[in-house]
């Protein structure tokens, strides 16, 4: 597959040149003179409507946009990542997180666990609560689901990613342990963080213990009765599919889970057959390359207007940062170039009330992605109201008003809309965020399933806790989970 670095290929160069002029052009000016902008600027998929029609660009930049993704050999790499070849370089792995969702077609060790899934859920009997304890992508991705898609099973569940013994506490209050499961999701079974928590846990009068991992055996040895796989071709960050997701699964029902991998494996289908132009996670991630490295676009905001998806920024933070967080590419040369930007949002109507005066006033030049999912017509006006705001500032009025009042406007942004937040819509959304990510560090020549930046955090914690510092951590005996 291609590893010539981006920078190489002509259409780079065409497009640095081609930006020079949209340093000079103003999105107000765009918009009012191409009143079918909006028309012309959007793709939908799998339900979801993707309008870009206030990202600075037009179709000579799409077109050049789309040369830089043939040169860096997009569809190769769409193709290895698709069949489950390894596309992970530096540990020579696959990530083959679609045919976790890939239906009928799926592998039968993949068809086996959720068969084991439903049938575990089925057998709950007198549990009441899941206490589900990952980190990382072994958490944020069941906990979006959870709290966006709610659930009537007459099971709460609870998430504990942080080791402080408050977190662990919170999550068991009122809980009786012969009607608590706990749910330790670990690739290795290794993860400090989560198996602390595990046997703080215990320690409180835990009975009940389920494990995802791909190290049966150290679960085995840790006590878990019940233990679901998790393939080693599965990243944390794109685990949700697998059965990281038991307790989305449980807490949902299996038709509910079978839904949003049906939407997920909808867009997929997408992905994998749309022309690159069409083609609406591979166009986001085009459109975020442009505005990295050739509008000086160093930030991004994800603001969803539906308190349901309030979860969704943590998720994306990991998925885009870990994953496009490098500065070496695949030949072990650091790039000369920006890769993943700074991601960060919130619910949209409170953030407009906090950061929104930086979108509008501020330095830095965010894009913005606002998420609409059409739930109140308040909250989609305020989506597009801010939307339009980025993009045309103050308008014509700003000579009249005091330099503190204007608003420059020229912000890029875009606006997905998607048809409420049902199951198959949220996994169509998820999947589409995924490609993206996938996608760009497809054109940036770097690899977006290792997290070699993590590890070395991690090294010092160990090394302080075996005491070379003259600190040796001394866990708690009681059965409180807040001692």
């Amino acid at each position: 597959m291609n590893t010539v670095p981006p920078t190489d290929c002509s259409a780079w160069s065409k497009l640095a040149a081609h930006a020079q002029r949209w340093h000079t052009v103003h999105l107000a000016e765009l918009l009012e003179a191409e009143p079918d902008r909006a028309h012309d600027f959007r793709v939908e998929a799998a339900g979801l409507s993707l309008d870009y029609s206030r990202q600075r660009l037009g179709t000579p930049t799409l077109e050049l946009l789309a040369q830089l993704a043939a040169e860096r050999g997009f569809e190769d790499w769409r193709a290895a990542l698709l069949e489950g070849r390894p596309v992970n370089l530096t540990e020579n792995r696959a990530a083959w997180h679609t045919a976790l969702r890939a239906g009928e077609a799926a592998p039968a060790e993949v068809r086996q666990t959720l068969e084991k899934m439903e049938a575990l859920a089925a057998g709950l009997g007198a549990i009441r609560r899941i206490v589900h304890l990952g980190i990382g992508g072994s958490d944020l991705g069941p906990r979006l689901v959870c709290d966006a898609l709610g659930g009537d099973s007459g099971v709460e569940t609870r998430f504990v990613a942080s080791p402080d013994p408050r977190a662990l506490a919170r999550a068991l209050e009122g809980a009786e342990p012969e009607e608590t499961l706990f749910v330790v999701v670990s690739k290795t079974f290794t993860t400090v963080e989560t198996l602390a928590n595990a046997e703080a846990a215990k320690r409180w009068g835990g009975r009940h213990f389920y494990a995802v991992t791909n190290n049966v055996a150290a679960a085995r040895a840790f006590g878990a009765a019940e233990v679901l796989p998790m393939p080693e071709w599965v990243g944390g960050r794109f685990s949700l599919w697998s059965a990281a997701g038991f307790t989305a699964f449980a807490a949902l029902g299996a038709r509910c889970f079978a839904e949003l991998l049906e939407g997920a494996r909808e867009m997929d289908r997408h992905f994998a057959s749309a022309p690159v132009l069409q083609n609406l996670p591979v166009l986001m991630a085009l459109i975020g390359v442009w505005n990295v490295n050739f509008l000086g676009v160093r930030a991004h905001a994800v603001l969803p207007y539906a308190h349901a998806l309030k979860l969704l920024p943590a998720h994306l933070q990991q998925l885009e940062m870990e994953s496009n967080g490098k500065r070496v590419d695949h030949r072990g040369v650091e790039v000369g170039y920006d890769t993943a930007p700074v991601l960060f949002g919130a619910e949209g109507p409170p953030s407009q009330h906090s950061f929104h005066q930086l979108l509008h006033q501020g330095t830095p030049l965010v894009a913005v992605d606002f998420v609409d999912p059409g739930l109140d017509p308040l909250l989609s006006a305020h989506a597009r109201a801010q939307a339009d705001a980025l993009a045309r500032g103050s308008g014509a009025s700003a000579a009249e008003l005091a330099p503190y009042r204007r608003c420059p406007g020229n912000r890029p942004s875009s606006v997905l809309r998607m048809p409420g937040v049902s199951p198959f819509a949220l996994g169509a959304l998820l999947a589409a965020w995924e490609h993206k990510v996938f996608t760009q560090g497809v054109i940036w020549n770097i690899d977006s399933f290792d997290q070699w930046g993590v590890e070395l955090g991690k090294q010092l914690a160990d090394r302080l806790l075996k005491g070379e510092h003259g600190w040796t951590r001394k866990p708690s005996t009681s059965r409180s989970a807040s001692s």
